[in-house]
């Protein structure tokens, strides 16, 4: 991507190429969803013969022996109704979507199901279909994509979990409390920007039900799918990444920057609280500390015992963990969500927030006439596309990671430990930013220049 070139225009004209689909599930807007398979769904019949020549004549037993298959499972979405805009129904698709990883290290999508439930009217697209059928089926992915992504990863696991930290803060731990001064920069506007959230986004005459398919009721139930699904290790970046398998995929810039941001993150928490809590049973006899736990268990998380959320802290390595990822996920995991919203979204068939006809029941119907049909209404687009560029707009306050304000502290080992936070941050910007130069899309979410120390935004 040369200097006239940015990364909207590129969208537009990639956007309904193979390794750009698959390139945004690794760096793009929403790097949560894929995962690598070692064995499929029992509910995703994608045969040998679907997919040999996606692979260079390789099988697919081959290459998920060798790490290379991936998975992206939007099941949270099945079943649901679509909403109604402009008095039209809408239609979602709850898509699984099987991904290679070729020997160049690019990924490509290999075969897309659009229903959960497999059967006759439930082809599985591939590659080699028509073109129009094709596109079309990742066309249901991506609008997919912007269901699962603004409710669950965006606006739930940032936004109002960010809220369940600040409220529990404000709540329970008293300004003079070391906690309270750890956290309280990553509180900022998070109660503020929420309330226009729930003015303006969810509410019943917001964006997400005006001009999204996701809206109505199915709004509510994919929080409630999303919230029952939320656990402790999927909120930690390194326990994440494992879990789903990422470990070694290449070009995976989301994982790179963001362990060494949860690193940084984590060393800042450590050295802080080391000097307050000198034991853990200086850990175990805090009241206050307790108390905040215990209401981030019980009130945000529902007192889910599934979640492991823990309701107490028996030692200073459990606190140091906990309080790494209430910051990384008020600051990081934000930016990683939030910021890209306009440049990914600008060009509406790339990230469709609604689609107006079924999910395509059999192969060689599509047209470019049927394609044109089931995007969104111009009064829809216009609209959607207007909520993504003030949603990505960075704040008029901005305060960049580790640039605080306020003087919190006048000891002389937190305010070290700050200096130290700061240069690690500007050490991570500058190798980011080297990287960058030398990349044809520069990923640069989680560069700590351009992340907010809150959800601000």
């Amino acid at each position: 991507m040369n200097d006239r070139t940015t990364l909207p225009s590129y969208v537009r004209e990639h956007w309904d190429k193979d390794e750009f689909f698959g390139y945004q599930y690794l760096s793009g807007l929403n790097p949560m969803m894929i995962q690598r398979c070692t064995k499929l769904p029992e509910n995703f019949p994608v045969t040998e013969e679907m997919v040999k020549d996606s692979m260079g004549g390789s099988t697919l037993k081959q290459e998920m022996k060798s790490g290379n298959i991936f998975l992206a499972d939007y099941k949270m979405l099945d079943g649901l109704l679509g909403n109604h805009i402009h008095g039209n129904l809408q239609y979602l698709a709850a898509p699984l979507v099987l991904l290679y990883s070729n020997p160049n290290g690019k990924l490509f999508p290999i075969a897309i199901q659009l229903k959960q439930e497999p059967g006759e009217e439930n082809p599985i697209f591939l590659p080699s279909d028509s073109e129009w059928d094709w596109k079309l089926a990742k066309t249901f992915v991506r609008n997919a994509e912007f269901g699962v992504h603004e409710v669950d990863f965006h606006f739930l696991r940032t936004h109002l979990l960010s809220e369940v930290f600040a409220v529990a803060t404000l709540r329970n731990l008293p300004p003079p409390h070391p906690l309270y001064k750890l956290l309280f920069p990553h509180i900022r506007y998070t109660l503020q920007i929420n309330i226009m959230a729930r003015n303006k986004l969810i509410s019943k005459d917001g964006a997400i039900n005006k001009y999204a398919g996701v809206g109505g009721q199915s709004l509510t139930e994919v929080l409630k799918r999303a919230t029952a699904s939320l656990t402790y290790s999927s909120l930690c970046l390194p326990d994440n990444i494992a879990e789903r398998g990422l470990e070694t995929v290449p070009n995976y810039y989301y994982r790179d920057d963001g362990l060494k941001l949860w690193s940084i993150i984590n060393k800042y928490v450590d050295g802080f609280l080391q000097y307050y809590y000198q034991s853990d049973e200086h850990v175990q006899k805090d009241t206050e500390l307790r108390d905040w736990v215990r209401e981030i268990h019980n009130k945000g998380f529902l007192g889910n015992i599934n979640s492991d959320i823990p309701s107490s802290f028996q030692t200073l390595a459990e606190l140091v963990k906990f309080v790494t990822m209430v910051i990384f996920t008020a600051s990081g995991q934000h930016a990683a969500v939030n910021n890209g919203q306009f440049e990914y979204g600008g060009w509406m068939p790339n990230y469709p927030s609604a689609l107006r006809k079924t999910p395509p029941a059999e192969k060689d119907e599509a047209t470019e006439e049927t394609f044109l049909e089931t995007l969104p209404d111009i009064g829809t687009t216009v609209n959607g596309i207007a909520v993504l560029k003030l949603l990505s707009t960075k704040s008029t306050d901005h305060y960049p990671l580790g640039k605080f304000p306020e003087d919190l502290y006048d000891e002389r080992v937190p305010v070290k430990i700050t200096d130290n936070f700061q240069k690690d941050l500007k050490e991570l910007s500058s190798s980011i930013q080297k990287r960058n130069k030398k990349l044809v899309l520069p990923y640069t979410y989680l560069d700590p220049k351009k992340i907010d120390n809150s959800v601000a935004i």
